[in-house]
């Protein structure tokens, strides 16, 4: 069988990635946020004060990412590290005011990436490839966890 690039669902989803990426830096770059720390901006808009373990797990990837990403969010002002009050070996991750007020502008410019680049799609379509990609991903983050147990 041979490869062929244009029917990979690796290499689609990789160049789709970029594509988003290159959008969504476009329009948060403005507010002084980056595609790095985008995603862990928006776990502690969901809930704040996480550890840095939980965002490792939430966001699923390495823990040198992570802390790399939490240094340049704290050095930026967006967060700020605490000692948890139970355990003071745990540090939780808090959100500075700075970040709390950069949560709408933000969303909104993910939002109007995501229907500029879903334009082409009906919006039945848009649900059937949102649902497609969550099962890819569920699938994909079962078996991960599966093969570490």
């Amino acid at each position: 069988m041979e490869f062929v690039k244009d029917q990979s669902a690796g290499y689609l989803a990789n160049h789709m990635a970029r594509l988003f990426a290159r959008g969504l830096t476009s329009r948060i770059k403005p507010l002084g946020l980056t595609t790095g720390t985008f995603p862990a901006l928006l776990e502690l808009w969901e809930k704040d004060g996480l550890t840095q373990k939980e965002l490792v797990v939430r966001l699923d990837i390495e823990q040198a990412t992570m802390a790399n990403t939490l240094a340049r969010m704290e050095r930026d002002g967006l967060i700020v590290r605490k000692k948890d009050v139970s355990d003071g070996r745990v540090q939780r991750i808090w959100l500075t005011d700075c970040a709390r007020d950069l949560h709408g502008p933000a969303v909104n410019a993910a939002m109007a990436e995501n229907a500029a680049a879903l334009s082409g799609l009906s919006e039945a379509e848009q649900g059937q490839f949102i649902a497609l990609m969550q099962k890819i991903i569920a699938t994909r983050q079962q078996k991960a966890t599966t093969v570490l147990a």
